[in-house]
C-alpha cells in the first residue's frame, strides 16, 4: 500500500505558477516547463480576457496546455486565492511595473505593483505553500550607478521597488525558511521582446530598414 502511495505521489506533475506569464520572459519560462512536463498556471489580470488577442498573443500556441487565473499582484485576496487554487511546487515571480521611464511618471503605481505585489505573493507562499520554491525576478537597475564596489543605488521607483523586493525575497527567506531566491536580469532580447523597450525599437527600425 505504502508503495503503491508513493508510486504515485513521484508520478505527480508538478506545479508551476508564473505571474507575469504574458510577457517575453514568462512566455518562454512556459513553453520549457511544460516540455519538462509541468502542469503551467498563469496569473492574469482579469482584463486581459477581455483583449486575449493582444494580451495573450505571446502565449496564443500556449493556451490549450495551460490554466490561466485571473488576479491583481495590488489585490492580496485575489493573490491569496491564486496561490490556494494551484498549491504550487514552484512560483516564478516575473510581472510587475518593468518601464523604468513610466516610473517616474507614476512613482505610486510603481511601488504598489512592484512592493506591495511581491509582498503579496511572499505572503501567500509562506501560508499556503510553504514548501514551494519561489523565484523573484530582479533587476541591473537595483544597482543604479555603482561604484567600483557595486553597492545598491538605484535611480528610479523601479529600480527602487524591485531592490524592495529583492530584500523582501531575502527576508522571507530567513526568517520564515521559505525557499526564495532572486535573480538580478540586464536587458536582455528575444523576438518577444515589448515594443516599448529602446532596444526593440531600434532593432525592429534596423530590421525594416534593411527589408525595404
Amino acid at each position: 500500500m505504502s508503495h503503491h502511495f508513493v508510486s504515485e505521489n513521484c508520478m505527480r506533475k508538478k506545479k508551476a505558477l508564473i505571474t507575469g506569464i504574458t510577457g517575453q520572459d514568462g512566455s518562454y519560462l512556459a513553453e520549457l516547463l511544460l516540455e519538462k512536463g509541468y502542469e503551467v498556471y498563469g496569473l492574469v489580470r482579469r482584463v486581459t480576457f477581455e483583449d486575449q488577442t493582444h494580451r495573450l498573443n505571446r502565449i496564443q500556441h500556449l493556451l490549450s496546455d495551460i490554466e490561466l487565473l485571473a488576479g491583481s499582484l495590488e489585490s492580496f485576496p485575489s493573490i491569496y486565492k491564486g496561490v490556494a487554487a494551484v498549491c504550487p511546487d514552484e512560483v516564478y515571480h516575473f510581472a510587475a511595473q518593468s518601464y523604468v521611464s513610466y516610473s517616474f511618471d507614476d512613482e505610486f503605481s510603481t511601488f504598489n505593483t512592484n512592493i506591495n505585489g511581491t509582498h503579496h505573493i511572499l505572503a501567500a507562499c509562506k501560508d499556503l505553500a510553504p514548501n514551494c520554491r519561489l523565484y523573484y525576478a530582479g533587476t541591473s537597475e537595483m544597482f543604479g550607478a555603482p561604484d567600483s564596489y557595486t553597492p545598491y543605488m538605484p535611480r528610479s521607483a523601479y529600480g527602487i521597488s524591485k531592490l524592495a523586493g529583492f530584500h523582501l525575497t531575502r527576508n522571507y527567506r530567513q526568517n520564515y525558511g521559505l525557499f526564495a531566491c532572486s535573480g538580478i536580469l540586464y536587458n536582455h532580447e528575444s523576438p518577444r521582446r515589448g515594443y516599448e523597450f529602446v532596444t526593440r525599437k531600434i532593432t525592429s527600425h534596423v530590421a525594416k530598414s534593411s527589408s525595404a
